[in-house]
């Protein structure tokens, strides 16, 4: 690293692609830790330099530590730092390049590949992480990388402010902003990372650093999109955006292709407001389904209108209109309230997910959706996702953070929850089945939506002259690839 690039923060303490890359070469870094061997005697020394704890295997805090959001990821770390400052974070990253151990960080737990964990790994646990302070006059919002999108936004709303995380209130913020953060505020005011004015980062050198606009710029442009990649956040610093009462909710309405076409058509054309997240699915088992329809597939749109709630009935009539509605939940609430559509959401599951950005879904697509999802061997546990962009997520110019695909129209998911384990397998087919039906539609894919999918899907998570700026940064502030668990980006 060239003299003067990096800045210690004395605040508070608080182009190849492989996703298992070979063992990294060890640097040589200024550390408090000492000398260390991977065995049980050098895991005491780490324990006795922590502020917070070391969990081991064989306890009921490790085991109960060790459990992440998608339940096929069942694994056995070597052991648990439940970290409690910013300098815990260093001595454990210092630790673990000293012993040869590999790094997994956990915030959330939502990792859909399950990086957040591994055998053998040392994860480091940043839920101890939990400072927040929040500025209603400066909309300034400081959080502790441990904090939840869900606590985030509550404490947030009691000023009338919000920041754009995503549309499940148990994920981590950490995950969530560092891939982008798409949410119910996309279209109305971007993204997370546009939001970010700084981070407080762990460095693979186990420096404490702030990366900012005019700080670490080019570490603050790759962490805006380039997910783990160059180092584990410890806190964000937010602008927040004001946010009082919101017209917002539900609306469940029967699944054909006409409704399909309609609300995508309608999601579109809406003023930018209006952000909706659809759910195609059977009807769940909850008070506003009527008990004969549940199970039958509906098209669920969830929705937010960031603005006026007498204005926003206006922008919701369009979808009221594309046949008679199931349930209409849709209602003036606090921002907050979304979140209680999408809680089964955050329920711990095994499941798998399919996913792509692109410019339009045509009738094909839209055909093959309702097909698949109202054929009688869709698995039980089956979602179809829609969500429609635009507004000031797309003026963000594509260069501007390591999140490039600003033009995207459209985002296709599937997520397939595995209900009855006898039948992965073949929910598994099911679901690949159906991704290879859409995928030629594809313009790039969210990195916060990749499993363990290969290199190729990767790179679809950034174009070219992105990926080659984040090579670039990755060379400059982790060239032996300390941070590996990830959609890695290996250095030149």
């Amino acid at each position: 690293m060239p003299d003067g690039r990096r800045s210690h923060n004395p605040k508070d303490a608080g182009v190849q692609f492989d996703l298992h890359p070979e063992e990294p070469n060890v640097m040589q870094f200024a550390t408090q830790v000492q000398p260390a061997r991977s065995d049980a005697a050098d895991l005491s020394e780490l324990e006795a330099a922590l502020d917070g704890d070391l969990l081991r295997p064989g306890t009921a805090a490790y085991d109960e530590a060790r459990a992440v959001w998608n339940l096929v990821h069942d694994r056995k770390p070597a052991a648990i730092v439940r970290v409690a400052s910013a300098r815990d974070v260093q001595q454990a990253v210092a630790f673990a390049r000293r012993s040869d151990l590999e790094i997994a960080v956990r915030s959330g737990g939502h990792s859909l590949a399950g990086f957040s964990t591994g055998d053998g790994v040392l994860v480091i646990d940043m839920r101890g992480l939990r400072g927040l302070h929040i500025d209603p006059e400066t909309r300034t919002v400081f959080a502790g990388a441990g904090l939840t999108a869900g606590e985030v936004t509550a404490a947030a709303a009691e000023h009338e402010l919000a920041v754009p995380f995503g549309d499940t209130s148990t994920v981590g913020i950490s995950g969530l902003t560092l891939g982008g953060g798409i949410g119910f505020l996309a279209r109305k005011h971007g993204l997370a990372i546009d939001h970010v004015r700084s981070f407080e980062v762990v460095t693979a050198d186990a420096e404490l650093v702030t990366a900012s606009a005019t700080e670490n710029a080019d570490l603050y442009w790759a962490l805006r999109g380039g997910g783990g990649n160059f180092g584990i956040v410890t806190r964000f610093e937010y602008d927040a955006v004001s946010l009082g009462e919101t017209l917002s909710g539900a609306l469940v309405l029967p699944l054909t292709t006409d409704v399909v076409r309609g609300l995508l058509e309608a999601a579109d054309a809406a003023p930018e407001e209006l952000t909706t997240i659809t759910f195609i699915m059977g009807a769940p088992p909850a008070p506003f389904i009527p008990e004969e329809l549940v199970g039958t597939p509906v098209v669920m749109i969830t929705l937010v209108w960031a603005g006026d709630p007498a204005a926003g009935q206006e922008a919701v009539a369009p979808f009221r209109a594309l046949a008679t509605p199931i349930a209409d939940l849709v209602m003036p609430m606090p921002y907050p309230g979304i979140y209680q559509f999408t809680d089964d959401g955050g329920v711990p599951a095994p499941n798998m997910t399919r996913s792509i950005f692109a410019r339009d879904l045509d009738e094909a697509a839209i055909e093959t959706i309702v097909a698949r999802m109202s054929s009688p061997e869709t698995p039980a546990g089956a979602i179809t996702q829609l969500r429609t962009f635009g507004g000031a997520m797309a003026r963000v110019p594509a260069g501007a953070t390591a999140f490039a695909h600003r033009d995207a129209k459209t985002m296709f998911s599937i997520f397939t929850i595995h209900v009855a384990p006898e039948k992965i397998a073949d929910d598994a087919a099911w679901t690949e089945a159906y991704f290879a039906q859409i995928a030629p539609a594809a313009t790039g894919v969210y990195v916060n939506f990749l499993e363990a999918e290969g290199e190729a899907r990767v790179r679809q998570a950034y174009p070219a002259e992105t990926l080659r700026r984040l090579v670039e940064a990755k060379a400059t502030w982790d060239p032996d690839n300390v941070f590996r668990r990830n959609q890695n980006i290996r250095p030149a």
